[in-house]
């Protein structure tokens, strides 16, 4: 079995939604072209209707490597084979420990609620609850989210609103803005609206409890299914909407550094890169890259790829050192699950970002 000791770059894998869009640029501007995806099934589509993206999952079990040693094998088929090899010896869980993905907009998605870790255990026994983020990519004038039930609001009256179809109005909208970072744990009721397109990264779960469709048609024409039990049961009414994340941004040698969010789930950086960045791979787990603008080269001492927009690489577990080599200026998302967020906080203190901001980013 080969070490792998250099960053994997990934394919991503298209998921099909009635709420999606035709054109993903500039990530993704060959979408449209007709790549494999998952979701509607073509007899559920008139004869030329165009094909509506809403994600694509960057570290789906059927994502693809596209270089190195497991050149060609699927992110599940990998992983069964190397297991802490490619997740790093810190990880205990037994899947691949991120999930992450690109959400494009063109109509409101359903409200939703997730569960917790217990929650998830007890309403659907083999599950995982789901805590997540959203960075904001793109957002256009009219783009909205709903986070959070307005104050007042009883697990009573949100049960009637959905059942009506009209629970949209007992939640708190905002308009969100570019580079805008939302955290959402479990219990946080939300829906998110047209024209956004999002970075989401999350526990290794699917798990989501539909409260709110509005009535409309799924692929195959009738109503999807609503979960008011569960979702109603794992509400927290008074949960707060953590939106417009305050920015803890660093000078690095390579340009700068922000530090988004952390949770004992997943610990996300901005990384902008204006010159060269030198960095080393972490022993103890993977890693995640996600490239949002501009183009250059991930460089090992065995040769060079060039990277773009969309692209995702993993960087797995190691002491071997890897560049980065902006053509230009780039911007791109560090995904990876923390030691700890002491450590993050302990982290952040050496590079003196104030504590009152630690308390707005770090997610105990």
């Amino acid at each position: 079995m080969a070490k792998l000791s250099t960053p994997l770059r990934l394919s991503p894998v298209f998921k099909e939604k009635i709420w999606g869009r035709e054109d993903l640029s500039p990530l993704f501007p060959r979408a449209a072209e007709g790549v494999p995806a998952v979701g509607n099934h073509p007899s559920r589509r008139d004869a030329g209707d165009p094909r509506l993206y809403g994600e694509a999952w960057l570290t789906d079990d059927a994502s693809e490597f596209m270089n190195g040693p497991v050149a060609g094998r699927a992110l599940a088929e990998v992983s069964a084979e190397y297991g802490k090899g490619l997740w790093g010896a810190a990880w205990k869980g037994n899947r691949f420990p991120i999930l992450a993905k690109y959400i494009f907009t063109a109509e409101w998605l359903s409200i939703q609620v997730h569960p917790d870790d217990e929650q998830a255990r007890r309403y659907d026994p083999g599950s995982a609850g789901k805590s997540e983020m959203w960075y904001v990519a793109a957002a256009e004038a009219n783009a909205a989210i709903l986070l959070g039930l307005k104050p007042g609001v009883s697990k009573e009256q949100l049960r009637f609103a959905c059942a009506e179809g009209s629970a949209r109005s007992l939640l708190r909208e905002w308009n969100p803005r570019e580079q805008e970072a939302l955290f959402v744990p479990p219990g946080t009721v939300h829906a998110i609206g047209p024209s956004l397109t999002l970075f989401e990264t999350e526990q290794n779960s699917d798990l989501t409890y539909r409260l709110d469709d509005y009535g409309r048609p799924g692929q195959d024409g009738k109503p999807r299914p609503l979960h008011l039990d569960k979702g109603i049961g794992v509400t927290r009414v008074e949960a707060p909407a953590h939106r417009n994340l305050p920015h803890a941004v660093v000078r690095e040698p390579f340009g700068l550094r922000r530090y988004v969010l952390a949770c004992r789930h997943f610990a996300v950086e901005e990384l902008t890169l204006d010159k060269t960045g030198k960095f080393t791979a972490v022993e103890a787990r993977v890693e995640m890259l996600s490239v949002l603008q501009g183009a250059g080269r991930v460089e090992t001492a065995a040769g060079w790829f060039g990277y773009h927009p969309g692209d995702t690489w993993l960087i797995p577990p190691g002491d071997y050192r890897y560049r980065l080599e902006p053509r230009s200026n780039t911007r791109m998302l560090k995904v990876y699950v923390p030691d700890s967020t002491e450590d993050w906080r302990r982290t952040l203190r050496r590079r003196r970002v104030k504590k009152t901001l630690l308390d707005r980013i770090i997610f105990d």
